[in-house]
């Protein structure tokens, strides 16, 4: 005969005793590919596929955690993982896990629906942002950032000046990490992002917004120096960011290296 609940005691095994008293930092899950619904400016929520990691400390005496209650903890917010919600998710892992400590790392595709800068064809640009924080046994956000990755178009000031012809540009990534004291939306940030680029990056461009675009790079062009400088500006002035990480990356089109640069910095009397 079969074993069943009745008749065979099931051992938990994560909850016995580990002999060798040594505590982890985190334990958990990673890379896993999750549907979530995500705040839109514009249309109220976005569906979208993340990739998590979710993880809590084990104290010394405990030879495992509970794996499959991380994946249930996501399956009760999936329909609202955003800033508003991050230490809703962090506490209940804490209390379901019996931990100290909990992380927990989003990253998901966003789209944003954008208009050729002539024509006005609209069509959907793709960005990468995410969310990482963190709770201790305070029950306070210890740590909590958002995280943008926008494409964009520069222009070399140097190849620009020396050429008697043109200049070469490529396009490239700028990454922003931010802390900050109230909510604010992903798409603001974004725009910031790319009004410190040469150009926008379009996903339709017609023959008119092609001129456009390459014109209006012409006349801006930018170092990836400038780039990290122009947004850092920026941010220095805003008094709900607190803190700040800013990088840019150039797909150089006649080089064959990329181009970077990083600015992180403290923004004075903000809270960290």
């Amino acid at each position: 005969m079969l074993p069943t609940e009745s008749n065979y005691n099931m051992i938990d095994v994560q909850n016995m005793n580990d002999y060798r008293m040594l505590e982890i930092d985190k334990v958990g899950v990673k890379n896993v590919k999750y549907p979530i619904t995500v705040l839109d400016k514009v249309n109220g929520y976005q569906h979208t596929i993340a990739t998590i990691d979710m993880y809590v400390n084990l104290p010394h005496n405990y030879k495992g955690t509970h794996m499959s209650r991380f994946v249930e903890i996501l399956h009760e917010n999936k329909g609202m993982i955003n800033m508003k919600n991050f230490p809703n998710i962090l506490s209940t892992m804490r209390q379901r896990l019996s931990a100290e400590a909990a992380h927990l790392i989003v990253s998901f595709p966003y789209f944003i629906r954008k208009e050729a800068p002539v024509t006005k064809v609209e069509s959907f640009l793709e960005y990468t942002c995410g969310f990482l924080g963190y709770m201790d046994n305070s029950g306070e956000m210890k740590r909590f950032i958002v995280s943008v990755m926008v494409p964009i178009n520069t222009l070399c000031p140097c190849s620009k000046e020396i050429s008697q012809y043109g200049a070469h540009n490529q396009r490239g990534i700028v990454r922003v990490d931010v802390k900050f004291r109230r909510f604010f939306w992903i798409e603001d940030l974004i725009q910031t992002i790319e009004e410190c680029a040469s150009t926008d990056i379009y996903s339709i461009l017609k023959r008119e917004d092609e001129k456009y675009v390459t014109e209006k790079a012409f006349n801006n062009p930018k170092f990836v120096e400038d780039v990290v400088r122009d947004i850092a500006t920026i941010f220095s002035k805003d008094k709900n960011i607190t803190w700040f990480a800013i990088e840019a990356e150039n797909f150089e089109s006649i080089h064959n290296h990329n181009v970077y640069a990083y600015i992180e910095k403290h923004n004075e009397g903000g809270r960290i």
